[in-house]
């Protein structure tokens, strides 16, 4: 049976393609149309889907849309109601787009499909609620055989967070906490007033927080949040203006801490900003466990499942694996709304229609490779139409001088394989730089990413070398879990170091391996399996032979505001527009040097091409 997975229309659309209980292909629309974080009917990703598997629209048996567009209709329509007349303008501009689009959404969804198959069946067309579909996305890809599933996200319908108990292929929410209590929407309110994007910001929140000390997270609890023993809460509403407004926070807000909100862009960031992102990141840190630990006490089983949007706070989720009680955790790695698209197949194909769930030793994932795969052919014949200079090498010889280019300091765009499903880069659409560097941090950010200063970088690290770098003693194949660098490879700061504050920290050595480790002493880990990307594993392996040091710093190929790279034009895009210096693209090398194209865009024009998120 074929069933195709679909979410769309609020932010970040995508298809995924599940073929007998097994993962076919998954992929955002934002890598085909180039528009970071897309939210329109995903057609490219359903076409890439169905190409994958060789099949027409007409061979799919469902198809499943991730929510129910009329129970969130409910929720905005009793919301309004409720605080009438106040948000007359929000609902204004609010209502055409629903009644033009969204209330009557299968009717468009119908009218998208038969465009593809004009004797699709209505009846061939279910829709999952949100959060069962994220909760679907996380238990039933994993490894576990029976697991405690949280979600938490912004909102979906009316639920904000869940708790669902998984058993082979049955699964049942058990708890939920209703809109407008939502630990998403939280710290999307702290992420607007930081002066950073709603729903593509919130990991600069994240990056920015250890920087900073949390001197405002008792007077968080005191005003704003009333955090229950079981981890519930309820937020005090007369701080936010998101229930029937244009924006996350009100003036009550500002008030309390004492500053307007900052003006993206234009306003420095301060030592407040700072103390605010570590103060929510606290919070956050405290709410989760807070759960975490109940559901531990209260269900006693070992395993636990995360996915949502929240579930991509990996120092949270770190906390959780050291601190909560559960075993094992399993996160979901396309865990917003995008993975939404693979956990409404997932539902049908178990839930409803009660099909066996046998869990795979590792996960169902595949390391998350499920996108577009291009070959050496596909590669070379887009090089020639661009005018790049290239040479092709075997694959031993590729590997030897891509691993000999990073010892020498040189930056690397590594397109290899598969791309990733979910918002990381995990070795196939990535930039590769050495760890070992104290200056690739600040360069990477500023010369080729175009991005803030202060953005951490993630080290990819041989799975079977993990215990010997990083104080972690679980997988992290999907960069979801923070830990700290081993205390061997640790530097003892001077007494003038530890006097600095904020930004100031930023260029100080830490460790053996500076460029991915932050300035809390922690890094947010990939660990590399020969099993899921070999190609990978060979060349940190070449590194380590060549260096001792088995880690390569990860980040994903794109610069800020920009989607991560697909085709490989756009990757020969990416890297002639920044300062990148070696290519590595399936047998492909190519050296900056060495290109004489006309395609050589200036770098403020590419960066002009995206919005900054």
């Amino acid at each position: 049976m074929r069933i195709l997975g679909i979410s769309g229309f609020y932010h970040d659309s995508a298809a995924a393609l599940v073929i007998d209980g097994k993962i076919k292909a998954a992929a955002q629309e934002e890598r085909f149309t180039r528009k970071k974080h897309d939210s329109g009917f995903p057609d490219n990703a359903i076409d890439y889907v169905l190409a994958e598997a060789g099949i027409s629209m007409a061979e799919v048996d469902f198809v499943v849309f991730y929510d129910k567009p009329l129970l969130k209709f409910d929720r905005l329509l009793e919301t309004y109601i409720s605080m009438a007349p106040k948000g007359f303008h929000s609902f204004r501009l609010a209502m055409p787009v629903w009644l033009r689009e969204k209330l009557f959404l299968k009717d468009l969804l119908l009218k998208k499909i038969r465009q593809r198959n004009n004797r699709f069946r209505p009846a061939q067309l279910m829709f999952s609620e949100h959060h069962f579909s994220h909760a679907a996305s996380a238990f039933y890809p994993s490894p576990f055989e029976e697991a405690i599933v949280l979600t938490l996200d912004g909102v979906g319908e009316w639920a904000t967070s869940t708790v669902a108990v998984g058993r082979g292929s049955s699964l049942e929410i058990v708890r939920e906490l209703h809109f407008p209590h939502s630990l998403g929407l939280l710290y999307s309110a702290f992420t607007y007033y930081l002066g950073f994007k709603v729903n593509s910001g919130e990991y600069k929140v994240m990056g920015l927080a250890p920087y900073g000390e949390p001197v405002y997270q008792e007077l968080i609890f005191e005003k704003i949040v009333d955090l229950k023993n079981d981890g519930s809460f309820r937020l005090d509403q007369s701080y936010f203006n998101y229930l029937t407004g244009l924006t996350m926070t009100n003036q009550k807000f500002s008030d309390l801490f004492g500053e307007p909100v900052r003006k993206p862009e234009t306003e420095a960031l301060t030592q407040f900003h700072m103390n605010m992102a570590a103060s929510i990141q606290a919070v956050t840190e405290k709410i989760v466990l807070t759960i975490t630990r109940s559901l531990e006490h209260e269900f006693r089983m070992d395993n636990l499942c995360m996915a949502g949007g929240v579930a991509l706070n990996c120092v949270a989720n770190g906390k959780i694996l050291r601190d909560s009680g559960f075993k094992n955790i399993w996160i979901q790695p396309a865990a917003g709304d995008a993975g939404g698209a693979l956990g409404a197949a997932f539902a049908l194909w178990h839930h409803e229609l009660g099909n066996p769930r046998e869990p795979d030793r590792n996960d169902a994932m595949q390391g998350s490779y499920l996108g577009p795969e291009f070959s050496d052919e596909q590669i070379e014949q887009t090089l020639v139409e661009m005018g790049a200079v290239f040479t092709k090498r075997s694959r031993e010889e590729l590997i030897k001088q891509t691993a000999l280019a990073l010892t020498e300091s040189r930056s690397v765009g590594w397109f290899q394989g598969r791309m990733e499903f979910g918002p990381r880069a995990l070795g196939t659409r990535s930039i590769l730089a050495d760890p070992r560097s104290e200056t690739v941090q600040k360069e990477l950010n500023l010369r080729i990413k175009y991005r803030e200063s202060f953005r951490p970088f993630a080290p990819s690290v041989l799975s079977e070398d993990l215990s010997d770098w990083f104080e972690i003693d679980c997988d992290s194949p999907y960069m979801l879990l923070v830990a700290d660098v081993k205390k061997s490879l640790r530097r003892e700061l001077t007494d003038q170091e530890n006097a600095l504050f904020g930004l100031d920290k930023l260029d100080i050595k830490r460790s053996d391996i500076p460029a991915v480790t932050h300035v809390d002493y922690s890094a947010r880990i990939q660990t590399v399996h020969i099993e899921t990307n070999p190609k990978y594993h060979a060349l940190i392996s070449e590194f380590k032979r060549l260096t001792g040091c088995p880690v390569l710093v990860n980040t994903s190929f794109n610069v800020r505001g920009e989607p991560i790279v697909c085709t490989p034009a756009d990757a020969f895009k990416c890297f002639m527009a920044t300062d990148l210096e070696v290519l590595a693209m399936g047998s492909y090398m190519l050296e900056k040097p060495q290109q004489r194209t006309v395609w050589n865009v200036k770098r403020e024009t590419y960066k002009d091409l995206y919005k900054f998120d």
